[in-house]
């Protein structure tokens, strides 16, 4: 075992949803600027870096996930010359950042597409999926997008079919083509240049590479429809890594990406990825010379999980990664409910007890090997906001699927920071982008900061505890898991220390010990 681990091997990372974090200029939605204001509170709770959702420039279909300008900010967030403040800022106070980049897709409106869909022979011809209908005038395969519908729209100019993994305003980038894997080599300069630390690489298994002839997807033969209504959608009756996704050409990119993220020295690569095998995805893009890490989403299933389904997640992830900080442990981020709602109804946790159990999430994903990453809110205990009414909700795939499904509105509500505040001091407008979810004001993060006793602290505590551990700072090795239907036990191993872990999910507490 090596004494010393890389930063993002052990790091604690805090995700920052940029659009609902701080508003600094009062018009509802939040920007640079107010994420600077606000560092001192993510740095006072001792995380080792943030990481920030897109904020490039963008038509905002997708809020930030589909880009029109990977080098510069949307307007409605600040400027580059904000980023850099805000930059300058977290490094002074010891956080690294991370940018949150979209290597797969960009927006209908990035100047390659709105050259690309014009005609077959100009210069940006071939940087996206064009192909030819089927002989009766269908797409030319069964492909699905994951927002609904077709994943191929027609463009009458080409007289070509182009692929949209998600909205159709969002194509899909024909990593088979050089220059474009070129041109995002050289968006990762430009951010690394301004002296970012890291990406989490949105969806990479989403990244298309293969060549023509496209194939179809094979059905699921094991599909049952989830309690949920996006896991009822024809989209998950299909085997996408059968054709679809996880394409092994895409390793070219990461390979590529990797490369220049070594140029600059301590750089991190988190790639999100999802599969029909998720595990073996992951070992594969994290191979020698490829993504640093994988976020792994073996805890944020959208109904979540009981002790039991807590112990066989951790358990599939450490058996593929023992050893290793190839991986990121998350409960909660922005697309998908957040965890203390999720987990005291898997759990049977009554209201009473929120804040234990969130604590007792929390300290159990940092203590798990590899990186963890908290989404804002966490640390407060904040509980998923009430359904966001139609006429006000934003988010592209809860309008598809609405009334019978809320979307992710709900987990990407506003951040509160003071209770008796207008908006709870988020923004003095008089609408914000999204409500302000009521239930948060009682948790205002600025008021809970300043308790002893709140969660914020306890974990703030824990965090500087955890860092003064040699077994989870100096090594990524743990036993397997043990324990009673209630515990979850383990031990983390290192050459100087072996730290005994056990999470009671009946009595709500952790507690360690050195053996």
């Amino acid at each position: 075992m090596k004494d010393a681990l890389s930063w993002w091997e052990t790091a604690v990372i805090y995700q920052i949803y940029p659009r609902s974090f701080q508003d600094s200029n009062d018009d509802g939605i939040g920007d640079l600027p107010g994420i600077t204001s606000r560092l001192e509170y993510i740095a006072n709770l001792g995380v080792d870096a943030i990481w920030i959702s897109p904020f490039f420039k963008s038509p905002q279909k997708d809020f930030g996930y589909d880009v029109s300008d990977y080098c510069d900010i949307h307007p409605e967030y600040g400027t580059l010359d904000d980023f850099d403040s805000l930059l300058a800022k977290a490094h002074s106070l010891n956080l690294k950042v991370m940018v949150d980049i979209v290597p797969a897709h960009c927006s209908d409106q990035n100047e390659w597409f709105v050259e690309s869909r014009q005609s077959r022979d100009n210069d940006k011809a071939d940087w996206f999926h064009w192909v030819d209908p089927m002989p009766d005038g269908t797409p030319p395969t069964n492909w699905l997008s994951f927002f609904g519908g077709p994943a191929w729209s027609w463009e009458p100019r080409r007289q070509q079919y182009y692929l949209h993994n998600f909205l159709d305003s969002q194509p899909n980038l024909n990593h088979a083509n050089p220059a474009v894997r070129k041109a995002l080599m050289n968006v990762a300069r430009f951010w690394f240049d301004r002296g970012v630390d890291g990406f989490r690489l949105d969806a990479v298994h989403t990244i298309n590479a293969d060549t023509e002839p496209y194939k179809n997807n094979l059905a699921n033969p094991n599909f049952v429809p989830g309690p949920y209504p996006q896991q009822q959608q024809p989209f998950f009756r299909q085997l996408h890594d059968s054709a679809q996704l996880n394409q092994e050409a895409i390793q070219s990119f990461s390979e590529s990406f990797r490369a220049v993220a070594d140029e600059y020295g301590d750089r991190y690569l988190m790639g999100e990825l999802h599969g029909d095998d998720p595990i073996k995805a992951s070992l594969n893009f994290t191979a020698p010379g490829r993504l640093h890490a994988t976020y792994n989403f073996n805890l944020l299933q959208w109904e979540g999980l009981n002790v039991d389904g807590l112990k066989a997640a951790i358990t599939k992830a450490i058996e593929a990664f023992n050893g290793t900080g190839r991986l990121s442990f998350a409960f909660s981020n922005h697309d998908v409910p957040r965890s203390i709602t999720r987990q005291m109804s898997a759990l049977n946790i009554s209201a009473d007890k929120q804040d234990a159990l969130q604590l007792l999430l929390l300290k159990l994903e940092t203590c798990l090997i590899g990186s963890t990453c908290l989404y804002q809110g966490e640390e407060l205990a904040f509980e998923d906001a009430q359904d966001i009414p139609i006429d006000k909700m934003q988010d592209p795939w809860g309008i598809e699927f609405a009334p019978v499904f809320s979307g992710r509105d709900t987990c990407r509500t506003p951040m509160v920071w003071k209770s008796g505040a207008s908006n709870g001091d988020f923004s003095k407008a008089n609408t914000t982008w999204l409500p302000i979810e009521q239930k948060h004001l009682n948790r205002a993060a600025l008021d809970e900061a300043a308790k002893s006793d709140s969660v914020y602290n306890a974990f703030a505590e824990f965090l500087k505890w955890r860092k003064n551990q040699p077994a989870i700072m100096q090594a990524n090795t743990m036993s397997a898991l043990s324990g009673d239907a209630n515990q979850i036990v383990f031990d983390r191993i290192s050459e100087k220390q072996t730290l005994r872990c056990v999470f009671d999910f009946e009595s709500l507490t952790a507690t360690f010990e050195e053996i």
